[in-house]
């Protein structure tokens, strides 16, 4: 809903504040006095195109802003924090105020503000959406496409449709995916079966090396060290004799450590100091005498191992290279290749069973689906019938009596998340002329008429915070005014509905007047906005109807159409 709206140095608006809130609004003025800028400022701050031209001679820019209140949960403030601004001044209702505000430079630059943030104009029309629909006549009308046409007949149609609306949507999404694998698993049956038969050579080719983890790096070492055995057995035997002479009778590290132990000894006796000596140097023999037994073991290895050795472990290695180039890059992922491939080659394998199991389901999803989609079809064509002729009801109420909504309901050939139906609908202009688009069907003043009772009859079912109408009261006078005005109360029961209107008629059934006033001499020089009550309000009125508003019969009148129209606002 909207609260406010502010408006600078737009056309003949100087300044001017137009408090709004709830229920319907009329807003009415002298011809030239700038109405209709209040309806252009509403298009500024909802992403309409900005043009120069309307920024007040003499100025350097115009300036609009409104302030909506809206849910602090909703799409609409989900939206907002997306563009980066925020809601302000949240209440125990769940609301929270959004400021939006655009301004267009005389030279033709236009900046729009969302929440307190600047944001492209874009954001503004992605708002507009959910926040205002606006009936003008060179306005687009809500229900311009056959989408939108078909939407608002299912909500019309209530909970009926929209269960069984909601049985084939999950019947057509089954359908719908086992029919796009099926047609994946066809398409791709030779691509798929190729893969498979890559696969069989692969798993053959790794099984039958049958790699270990780690197995090449230690192939690596074993094959370093064979490489190198002789120079290995040197060293070996030359350290060991050195610790410990087993093959000649030079001297080694064994014997000069115990000749130590022994002196030290001997010496011991007169100083504890070098026994505690002795005792390290006979650890220290312990050890050498482990690592010559070790470097004995060693050497009894490496004369076990041989050239035919080598040649094994090179055989063996050429063997894991080859899967390695062919499926690896490293020995890890050739075999992780083979444990997932098992269960690719699982899965391709069976392509043949699942496309039968496939074949049998989208075959009978297909006659569900059709079964399910005429259902819908029957109960769009039920409320089709009794949405045009509630809407040309209210049509014969508002001077077009010869006027008659069609709604039709067809079918298309493919099905759709929907169903398979197109709705259309359509103005009978008169008896006997062909059905035709609401677009076409109907001049300016018309089309406003018929979206007024369209609106009328979808507002239980299809709710919009705000309507607004321009001019919609062109043409018609007297009794079919005063309908109008009885219709847009009906509306604003459940909405905010503002009018811009020159017919007291209409502004009678309003719970909210405003006057745009003209300020100047000769020529138009500023104008303003004032909330009409009370003398005020019937002085507005008796201007509208009779030009005059000090007349006393005019004044009189423009009272009771008051009292009348607040009695019976709703009747």
């Amino acid at each position: 809903m909207i609260e406010e709206i502010s408006i600078r140095d737009l056309g003949v608006i100087e300044r001017a504040t137009l408090p709004l809130g709830p229920g319907f609004t009329a807003l009415t003025g002298e011809t030239g006095a700038g109405k209709t800028m209040v309806v252009t400022a509403l298009g500024l701050l909802l992403g309409q195109r900005a043009d120069s031209a309307v920024v007040r001679s003499g100025s350097g820019q115009l300036w609009v802003e409104g302030r909506w209140r809206v849910p602090a949960d909703g799409d609409v403030a989900e939206r907002v924090r997306d563009a980066g601004g925020d809601l302000d001044d949240a209440d125990d209702a769940g609301t929270g105020e959004l400021v939006l505000s655009r301004s267009v430079a005389a030279e033709g630059r236009s900046r729009a503000i969302v929440g307190g943030r600047g944001a492209p104009v874009s954001v503004l029309a992605e708002l507009a959406e959910q926040l205002v629909v606006v009936h003008g006549q060179s306005d687009q009308i809500r229900l311009r496409s056959a989408t939108a046409q078909r939407d608002a007949l299912d909500r019309f149609a209530g909970s009926e449709l929209a269960e069984a609306l909601e049985t084939y949507r999950q019947a057509y999404r089954r359908w719908s995916a086992n029919r796009e694998e099926l047609e994946r698993l066809i398409d791709e049956q030779d691509r798929r079966a190729r893969e498979a038969d890559d696969l069989r050579v692969a798993l053959s080719e790794i099984e039958a090396v049958a790699p270990e983890p780690g197995e090449d790096d230690a192939l690596a070492e074993q094959t370093e060290r064979l490489t190198n055995l002789e120079s290995l057995r040197v060293g070996a035997s030359i350290a060991r004799e050195a610790l410990s002479a087993e093959d000649s009778e030079g001297p080694d590290v064994r014997g000069l450590l115990e000749t130590a132990r022994r002196e030290l000894e001997r010496a011991g006796a007169h100083d504890a100091a070098l026994s505690e000596l002795a005792e390290s140097i006979a650890g220290v023999g312990f050890q050498v005498d482990d690592a010559a037994a070790q470097l004995s073991t060693y050497l009894s290895a490496l004369d076990a191992d041989g050239a035919h050795d080598l040649e094994v472990l090179q055989e063996r290695r050429s063997e894991l290279g080859i899967l390695v180039r062919k499926y690896g890059p490293t020995l890890d992922e050739v075999i992780e290749r083979a444990a997932s491939g098992g269960e690719r080659l699982a899965e391709l394998e069976g392509d043949e069973e699942r496309i039968g199991q496939l074949t049998d389901l989208v075959a009978e999803d297909a006659g569900e689906v059709e079964s399910l989609a005429a259902s819908v079809s029957a109960l769009r064509s039920t409320a089709a019938g009794t949405l045009a002729a509630e809407v040309s009801e209210e049509l014969s109420a508002l001077a077009m009596a010869d006027a008659e909504i069609v709604v039709e309901v067809t079918q298309r050939e493919e099905f759709t998340l929907a169903g398979r139906d197109i709705v259309s609908i359509l103005l009978r202009p008169h008896v006997g002329a062909e059905p035709r688009s609401l677009a076409r069907g109907a001049s300016g003043g018309e089309l406003s008429r018929v979206m007024l009772a369209i609106e009328v009859v979808l507002a239980g079912s299809d709710p919009v915070p705000t309507f607004v109408f321009d001019e919609i009261d062109a043409g018609v006078g007297g009794a079919a005014a005063i309908e109008i005005g009885r219709r847009l109360a009906r509306l604003a029961q459940r909405a905010q509905v503002i009018v811009v209107t020159h017919l007291a008629q209409v502004a009678a059934f309003a719970t909210n007047h405003l006057g745009v006033v003209k300020a100047g001499d000769g020529s138009v020089t500023a104008s303003s906005v004032q909330q009409l009550e009370g003398d005020d309000r019937i002085a507005e009125m008796a201007r509208l109807l009779s030009g005059l508003p000090d007349s006393d019969s005019g004044l009189a009148h423009a009272r009771e159409l008051i009292e009348l129209a607040q009695a019976g606002a709703v009747g």
